[in-house]
């Protein structure tokens, strides 16, 4: 189910209070990545800082995509293709997901509430599944 308007108001002010520790936070997700998933270490460069800002500054267009769908800025076949060239797989989406609430746990403290939480998964997955389904992404 996407998420409400209330969840991607509550996600992207979340998104806004982390801003100062996006570097950090952003390591701390692929460390809890690589915790879980082992395997997808080859996947990335040796960069994590490079590759961990990319990821939320494209955390940010996400998010932005689904506060104002028809204003988007990503081309999710362009990105889903991409992640496929890499090696990345339908299933990785799931350590993912787990890494990402971990990491936001981490940063956030009791702010991460489980209605938050609740709110971050959905916008998660309906991510997950419009990058899955413009790219391509191989089960």
């Amino acid at each position: 189910m996407p998420p409400t308007q209330d969840e991607i108001a509550r996600v992207k002010q979340s998104f806004e209070d982390l801003r100062p520790h996006h570097e950090p936070t952003s390591y701390d997700f692929y460390e809890a990545l690589f915790r879980r998933a082992p395997e997808l270490r080859d996947l990335f460069r040796e960069d994590l800082k490079g590759q961990g800002m990319r990821f939320m500054n494209t955390l940010g267009l996400v998010l932005d995509d689904m506060e104002d769908p028809g204003r988007t800025t990503i081309d999710y076949a362009e990105l889903g293709k991409l992640h496929t060239t890499l090696g990345v797989r339908q299933a990785h989406f799931e350590p993912m997901e787990e890494a990402l609430m971990e990491s936001l746990s981490n940063k956030l403290g009791e702010a991460f509430t489980q209605d938050l939480e609740s709110a971050w998964r959905s916008a998660f997955e309906a991510f997950s599944k419009k990058l899955i389904e413009a790219g391509d992404i191989p089960a």
